[in-house]
Protein backbone atom coordinates (compact mmCIF):
# COMPACT_ATOMS: atom_id res chain seq x y z
CA UNK A 1 0.00 0.00 0.00
CA UNK A 2 2.87 2.39 1.17
CA UNK A 3 4.56 1.46 -2.27
CA UNK A 4 1.50 2.25 -4.65
CA UNK A 5 0.80 5.80 -2.82
CA UNK A 6 4.33 6.92 -3.20
CA UNK A 7 4.17 5.80 -7.02
CA UNK A 8 1.01 7.72 -7.12
CA UNK A 9 2.76 10.88 -5.71
CA UNK A 10 5.72 10.74 -7.55
CA UNK A 11 3.54 10.42 -11.42
CA UNK A 12 1.43 13.32 -10.15
CA UNK A 13 4.61 15.26 -9.09
CA UNK A 14 6.52 14.38 -12.63
CA UNK A 15 2.93 16.01 -14.35
CA UNK A 16 3.16 19.25 -12.92
CA UNK A 17 6.50 19.33 -13.26
CA UNK A 18 6.58 18.41 -17.25
CA UNK A 19 3.69 20.54 -17.21
CA UNK A 20 5.98 23.91 -15.08
CA UNK A 21 8.45 22.79 -18.37
CA UNK A 22 5.83 23.01 -20.70
CA UNK A 23 4.73 26.58 -19.86
CA UNK A 24 7.87 27.89 -18.98
CA UNK A 25 8.94 27.14 -22.62
CA UNK A 26 6.30 29.10 -24.01
CA UNK A 27 6.98 32.88 -24.78
CA UNK A 28 3.46 33.98 -24.50
CA UNK A 29 3.59 33.05 -21.01
CA UNK A 30 6.27 35.67 -19.80
CA UNK A 31 4.78 38.36 -22.71
CA UNK A 32 1.29 37.99 -21.02
CA UNK A 33 3.31 37.72 -17.41
CA UNK A 34 5.23 41.23 -18.78
CA UNK A 35 1.89 42.84 -19.99
CA UNK A 36 0.15 41.75 -16.94
CA UNK A 37 2.94 44.12 -14.62
CA UNK A 38 3.55 46.43 -17.31
CA UNK A 39 -1.02 47.41 -18.52
CA UNK A 40 -1.68 46.76 -14.57
CA UNK A 41 0.92 49.21 -13.16
CA UNK A 42 0.11 51.92 -15.94
CA UNK A 43 -3.26 51.97 -15.07
CA UNK A 44 -2.67 52.23 -11.51
CA UNK A 45 -0.29 55.12 -12.52
CA UNK A 46 -2.66 57.21 -15.31
CA UNK A 47 -5.89 56.58 -12.98
CA UNK A 48 -3.80 58.28 -9.90
CA UNK A 49 -1.87 61.06 -11.16
CA UNK A 50 -4.99 63.26 -11.21
CA UNK A 51 -6.41 62.38 -8.11
CA UNK A 52 -4.99 65.57 -6.72
CA UNK A 53 -7.59 67.29 -8.93
CA UNK A 54 -10.78 65.06 -8.27
CA UNK A 55 -10.25 65.54 -4.59
CA UNK A 56 -9.77 69.02 -4.26
CA UNK A 57 -13.35 69.32 -6.61
CA UNK A 58 -15.27 66.51 -4.94
CA UNK A 59 -17.91 67.18 -2.42
CA UNK A 60 -18.24 66.17 1.40
CA UNK A 61 -20.60 63.34 1.01
CA UNK A 62 -17.45 61.86 -1.99
CA UNK A 63 -14.33 63.11 0.50
CA UNK A 64 -15.98 60.57 3.33
CA UNK A 65 -16.50 58.15 0.44
CA UNK A 66 -12.90 58.33 -0.66
CA UNK A 67 -11.33 55.02 -0.41
CA UNK A 68 -7.33 54.90 -1.76
CA UNK A 69 -7.05 51.31 -1.27
CA UNK A 70 -9.85 50.61 -3.94
CA UNK A 71 -8.61 53.35 -6.40
CA UNK A 72 -5.00 51.94 -6.37
CA UNK A 73 -6.46 48.48 -7.05
CA UNK A 74 -8.73 49.31 -9.69
CA UNK A 75 -6.33 47.99 -12.17
CA UNK A 76 -7.56 44.53 -11.38
CA UNK A 77 -10.46 45.33 -13.88
CA UNK A 78 -7.88 44.87 -17.02
CA UNK A 79 -5.61 42.44 -14.51
CA UNK A 80 -8.44 39.78 -14.43
CA UNK A 81 -8.70 39.74 -18.33
CA UNK A 82 -5.11 39.58 -18.82
CA UNK A 83 -4.59 36.64 -16.03
CA UNK A 84 -7.62 35.13 -17.59
CA UNK A 85 -5.46 34.76 -20.87
CA UNK A 86 -2.76 32.93 -19.09
CA UNK A 87 -5.22 30.54 -17.87
CA UNK A 88 -6.39 29.53 -21.10
CA UNK A 89 -3.41 29.36 -22.51
CA UNK A 90 -2.25 26.89 -20.14
CA UNK A 91 -5.27 24.57 -21.57
CA UNK A 92 -5.76 25.64 -25.02
CA UNK A 93 -1.93 26.13 -26.76
CA UNK A 94 -1.61 22.36 -26.67
CA UNK A 95 -4.78 22.21 -28.48
CA UNK A 96 -3.39 24.98 -30.73
CA UNK A 97 -0.35 23.18 -31.66
CA UNK A 98 -1.52 19.51 -31.33
CA UNK A 99 0.60 18.80 -28.65
CA UNK A 100 -2.71 17.86 -26.15
CA UNK A 101 -2.66 14.09 -28.14
CA UNK A 102 0.98 13.60 -26.82
CA UNK A 103 0.21 15.23 -23.56
CA UNK A 104 -2.67 12.38 -23.24
CA UNK A 105 -0.29 9.73 -24.26
CA UNK A 106 2.35 10.41 -22.20
CA UNK A 107 -0.40 10.87 -19.16
CA UNK A 108 -3.27 8.36 -19.77
CA UNK A 109 -5.07 9.58 -16.77
CA UNK A 110 -7.17 12.60 -17.99
CA UNK A 111 -8.16 13.71 -14.70
CA UNK A 112 -4.35 13.59 -13.57
CA UNK A 113 -3.21 16.00 -16.32
CA UNK A 114 -6.04 18.06 -16.30
CA UNK A 115 -5.41 18.69 -12.23
CA UNK A 116 -1.59 19.55 -12.84
CA UNK A 117 -2.63 22.53 -14.91
CA UNK A 118 -5.38 23.73 -12.41
CA UNK A 119 -2.17 23.07 -9.57
CA UNK A 120 0.15 25.14 -11.78
CA UNK A 121 -2.18 27.91 -12.77
CA UNK A 122 -3.04 28.32 -9.38
CA UNK A 123 0.14 29.08 -8.15
CA UNK A 124 1.39 31.08 -11.06
CA UNK A 125 -1.47 33.58 -10.74
CA UNK A 126 -1.46 33.21 -6.80
CA UNK A 127 2.30 34.71 -7.13
CA UNK A 128 1.92 37.09 -10.14
CA UNK A 129 -1.68 38.21 -8.52
CA UNK A 130 -0.44 38.82 -5.21
CA UNK A 131 2.31 40.39 -6.26
CA UNK A 132 0.52 43.34 -8.89
CA UNK A 133 -1.94 43.84 -5.96
CA UNK A 134 0.76 44.84 -3.09
CA UNK A 135 3.06 46.76 -6.09
CA UNK A 136 -0.16 48.25 -7.05
CA UNK A 137 -1.14 49.50 -3.56
CA UNK A 138 2.26 50.61 -2.76
CA UNK A 139 2.46 52.49 -6.22
CA UNK A 140 -0.86 54.39 -6.09
CA UNK A 141 -0.51 55.74 -1.93
CA UNK A 142 3.13 57.37 -3.11
CA UNK A 143 1.57 58.92 -5.84
CA UNK A 144 -1.66 59.71 -3.21
CA UNK A 145 0.43 61.37 -0.83
CA UNK A 146 2.90 63.29 -3.48
CA UNK A 147 -0.01 65.41 -4.40
CA UNK A 148 -1.07 65.61 -0.50
CA UNK A 149 -4.40 63.79 -0.88
CA UNK A 150 -5.68 61.00 1.97
CA UNK A 151 -4.21 57.65 1.53
CA UNK A 152 -3.69 54.65 3.45
CA UNK A 153 -1.67 52.08 4.97
CA UNK A 154 -1.04 48.31 4.96
CA UNK A 155 -1.58 48.30 8.44
CA UNK A 156 -4.89 50.79 8.65
CA UNK A 157 -8.20 48.66 9.13
CA UNK A 158 -9.24 46.22 6.33
CA UNK A 159 -6.36 47.38 3.49
CA UNK A 160 -4.17 44.30 4.11
CA UNK A 161 -7.31 41.98 3.54
CA UNK A 162 -8.52 44.24 0.12
CA UNK A 163 -4.96 43.98 -0.84
CA UNK A 164 -4.75 40.16 -0.97
CA UNK A 165 -8.02 39.61 -1.56
CA UNK A 166 -7.77 41.56 -5.05
CA UNK A 167 -5.26 38.43 -5.33
CA UNK A 168 -7.37 35.53 -4.72
CA UNK A 169 -9.95 37.50 -6.80
CA UNK A 170 -7.51 37.12 -9.52
CA UNK A 171 -6.31 33.79 -9.23
CA UNK A 172 -10.11 32.71 -9.56
CA UNK A 173 -10.57 33.87 -12.57
CA UNK A 174 -7.07 32.20 -13.17
CA UNK A 175 -8.64 29.39 -12.51
CA UNK A 176 -12.23 29.90 -14.70
CA UNK A 177 -10.25 30.58 -17.85
CA UNK A 178 -8.40 27.43 -17.21
CA UNK A 179 -12.17 26.02 -16.83
CA UNK A 180 -13.54 27.43 -19.75
CA UNK A 181 -10.43 27.03 -22.22
CA UNK A 182 -11.19 22.95 -21.14
CA UNK A 183 -14.60 23.15 -22.25
CA UNK A 184 -13.92 25.35 -25.45
CA UNK A 185 -10.26 23.71 -26.79
CA UNK A 186 -9.98 27.35 -28.07
CA UNK A 187 -8.52 30.75 -26.98
CA UNK A 188 -10.69 33.09 -28.97
CA UNK A 189 -13.79 31.17 -27.63
CA UNK A 190 -13.23 31.17 -23.94
CA UNK A 191 -11.61 34.53 -24.30
CA UNK A 192 -14.57 36.03 -25.38
CA UNK A 193 -16.76 33.93 -23.27
CA UNK A 194 -14.56 35.36 -20.10
CA UNK A 195 -15.30 38.76 -21.70
CA UNK A 196 -18.49 38.37 -21.46
CA UNK A 197 -18.73 37.01 -18.02
CA UNK A 198 -16.52 40.36 -17.16
CA UNK A 199 -17.85 43.06 -18.81
CA UNK A 200 -21.01 42.09 -20.85
CA UNK A 201 -23.10 40.55 -18.47
CA UNK A 202 -22.68 43.17 -15.76
CA UNK A 203 -23.03 46.43 -17.74
CA UNK A 204 -26.35 44.77 -19.10
CA UNK A 205 -27.32 43.72 -15.24
CA UNK A 206 -30.18 45.95 -14.92
CA UNK A 207 -31.72 44.37 -17.81
CA UNK A 208 -32.43 40.98 -16.32
CA UNK A 209 -35.01 39.64 -14.01
CA UNK A 210 -35.41 40.35 -10.57
CA UNK A 211 -35.03 35.99 -9.78
CA UNK A 212 -31.71 36.36 -11.66
CA UNK A 213 -30.80 39.30 -9.41
CA UNK A 214 -29.49 37.49 -6.59
CA UNK A 215 -26.60 35.85 -8.97
CA UNK A 216 -24.96 39.47 -9.14
CA UNK A 217 -23.69 38.93 -5.08
CA UNK A 218 -21.35 36.41 -6.83
CA UNK A 219 -20.67 37.58 -9.98
CA UNK A 220 -17.21 39.05 -10.66
CA UNK A 221 -16.60 42.50 -11.07
CA UNK A 222 -19.75 43.22 -9.45
CA UNK A 223 -20.02 41.50 -5.95
CA UNK A 224 -17.02 39.25 -5.89
CA UNK A 225 -14.87 42.56 -6.29
CA UNK A 226 -16.19 44.16 -3.37
CA UNK A 227 -13.65 42.49 -1.44
CA UNK A 228 -10.69 45.31 -2.88
CA UNK A 229 -12.95 47.79 -0.91
CA UNK A 230 -12.30 48.99 2.26
CA UNK A 231 -15.57 51.38 2.56
CA UNK A 232 -18.40 49.08 2.96
CA UNK A 233 -20.46 48.88 0.05
CA UNK A 234 -24.11 48.77 0.76
CA UNK A 235 -25.04 46.51 -1.98
CA UNK A 236 -22.62 43.96 -0.79
CA UNK A 237 -22.25 44.26 2.90
CA UNK A 238 -20.38 40.94 3.03
CA UNK A 239 -17.68 40.71 0.22
CA UNK A 240 -15.87 38.33 1.45
CA UNK A 241 -18.94 35.85 0.95
CA UNK A 242 -19.57 37.59 -2.90
CA UNK A 243 -16.14 36.28 -3.37
CA UNK A 244 -16.77 32.93 -2.02
CA UNK A 245 -19.74 32.29 -3.58
CA UNK A 246 -18.08 33.36 -6.97
CA UNK A 247 -15.04 30.54 -6.31
CA UNK A 248 -18.12 27.89 -5.89
CA UNK A 249 -19.26 28.68 -8.83
CA UNK A 250 -15.15 28.90 -10.68
CA UNK A 251 -15.46 25.62 -8.75
CA UNK A 252 -18.22 24.02 -10.79
CA UNK A 253 -17.33 25.56 -13.94
CA UNK A 254 -14.07 23.47 -13.42
CA UNK A 255 -16.25 19.87 -12.16
CA UNK A 256 -17.46 20.40 -15.80
CA UNK A 257 -14.20 20.69 -17.38
CA UNK A 258 -12.96 17.72 -15.73
CA UNK A 259 -15.94 16.19 -16.95
CA UNK A 260 -15.77 16.64 -20.40
CA UNK A 261 -11.78 16.42 -20.48
CA UNK A 262 -12.45 12.76 -18.69
CA UNK A 263 -15.01 11.72 -22.08
CA UNK A 264 -13.53 13.84 -25.30
CA UNK A 265 -11.43 12.13 -27.52
CA UNK A 266 -8.80 14.91 -27.03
Amino acid sequence: MTSSGTATDLSFAHTLRAEWIKLRSLRSTWYTLACLFAVGLGITFLALSSAGTEYESATAAERQAWDPTALSLMTYIVAQLIIGVLGILVVTSEYATGLMQTSLTATPRRHRLLAAKVVLATAVAMVAGQALMFTAFFLGQILLGAQDVPNAGLGDPGVLSAVAGGGLYLSAMALLAVGLGTIMRATAGALATLVGIVFLVPALAGLFPSWIQDLFDFWPTLGAAAVLTTVPDPDYPHPWLNLAGMCLGVAAVLAAAFVVFRRRDV
